[in-house]
């Protein structure tokens, strides 16, 4: 389990959208907000799991270009390996996501 890499941690890169909720030696608990067609920074992210507390259109484009949409659900958990990402909430409506990041 790789930790987030120094500068390009998501609450270190964007404070407008990411908030440390608790943290211990093992997790790290972090909440994402977007308003509706907001994006963040290119950010990196440990291994996670999300909860996304609402519905919503989410694109994620990655350092070398390439995109990935996905629909998220209310209550849909996600399992995500370490990546390096930029998200975009594509709805016309804010998207919120529970990151629990898992430390070594």
């Amino acid at each position: 389990m790789a930790k987030s890499t120094v500068g390009t941690d998501a609450v270190s890169v964007d404070s407008k959208h990411y908030k440390v909720e608790d943290e211990n030696d093992r997790v790290r608990v972090v909440r994402g907000r977007y308003g509706p067609g907001e994006k963040s920074e290119m950010h990196s992210h440990p291994d996670l799991v999300a909860l996304f507390v609402t519905d919503g259109d989410v694109r994620f484009t990655f350092p070398d270009g390439t995109t990935e949409d996905a629909h998220v659900t209310s209550g849909q958990t996600m399992i995500m390996a370490p990546t390096t990402h930029l998200p975009e909430n594509l709805s016309d409506k804010p998207l919120e996501v529970i990151l629990v990041e898992l430390k070594k």
